[in-house]
């Protein structure tokens, strides 16, 4: 028994090393990666060609969801008017197939902490980011974006007030 165990954990161990799958993986880790240089670059043809035709990118708030043209349309806007420059200080990716349900298809998840820098000195802020980017066919067809848009505006020197009730 002992010897059966041991020959299913060595066939399972050989195919989760399995060069074909470490390609694929590697693959679609260095597509994320690509894209993410080039948010950083503010590279719009690059970003374009990294993203589906029927892309979804959803977050960072409740509800927020874009399309391709939207997303790249968007970038340049914040690009002309808002941002000097993006970097990624820190930034980690992580591959992982979802074999079934809802998500199903493979993820490349990436953590990053991230600092923008605004024009006309209007501030500077370093925020955590984590987006998850499924692939289908060599691109970028989902994301999902999360980090905390309130510590951002915080950082910018903005103050949440609660508003005062209304009195009918």
């Amino acid at each position: 028994m002992k010897k059966i165990v041991l020959i299913f954990a060595l066939g399972i161990g050989i195919v989760a090393c399995n060069p074909i799958n470490n390609k694929m993986q590697d693959e679609k880790t260095e597509l994320v990666k690509n894209y993410v240089q080039a948010v950083e670059n503010m590279d719009f043809n690059a970003m374009e060609n990294f993203l589906a035709d029927d892309y979804v990118g959803i977050g960072p708030s409740y509800g927020d969801t874009i399309n391709k043209f939207d997303a790249v349309e968007n970038w340049k806007w914040n690009v002309e008017n808002l941002y000097e420059k993006i970097h990624y200080n820190i930034s980690r990716f992580v591959y992982v197939n979802i074999p079934d349900g809802d998500s199903k298809g493979d993820w490349v998840a990436n953590w990053a902490e991230l600092n923008i820098v605004y024009k006309n000195n209007q501030g500077e802020v370093t925020i955590w980011a984590n987006t998850n980017y499924k692939i289908e066919n060599g691109k970028i067809a989902k994301s999902f974006t999360f980090y905390n848009e309130a510590d951002a505006l915080r950082q910018l020197g903005y103050k949440i007030v609660k508003p005062e009730p209304v009195e009918e």
